[in-house]
């Protein structure tokens, strides 16, 4: 008898704090945090095929030359002469479904190649 009680008492107790470890993991688990605001930048580069003070157009370099419209504000560092026909090379954050730049350096012209002797 007295084995049997405490064999019951044993199996109640593992019992009560298997429940009460389940309970505490089950309420310390944090709720998802809200995904913060994408801060990455990316890159492009290409040829300018626009500027003004709030924007710029590039066309993409490779097969493909697709056209990207970047938005230019104050924080935007600029580098080098950036005008129509310069080749450039444009980082950016992307804010909803714009491209903000976050630098555009303007690359010196590739040399025209000359024809051999």
């Amino acid at each position: 008898m007295r084995y049997t009680l405490t064999a019951l008492m044993l199996v109640g107790m593992l019992a009560t704090s298997g429940l009460a470890i389940a309970q505490t993991t089950k309420s310390s688990s944090k709720p998802a945090a809200a995904k913060p605001a994408s801060t990455a930048t990316h890159s492009a580069q290409g040829v300018v095929k626009s500027v003004d003070a709030s924007s710029l157009v590039i066309t993409k370099s490779g097969k493909k030359g697709s056209d990207m419209t970047f938005k230019l504000d104050s924080t935007t560092q600029k580098d080098g002469s950036i005008a129509t026909g310069s080749p450039v090379s444009v980082r950016y954050r992307m804010e909803g479904s714009s491209m903000v730049a976050t630098a555009v350096n303007a690359e010196a012209p590739k040399p025209a190649k000359t024809a051999k002797k």
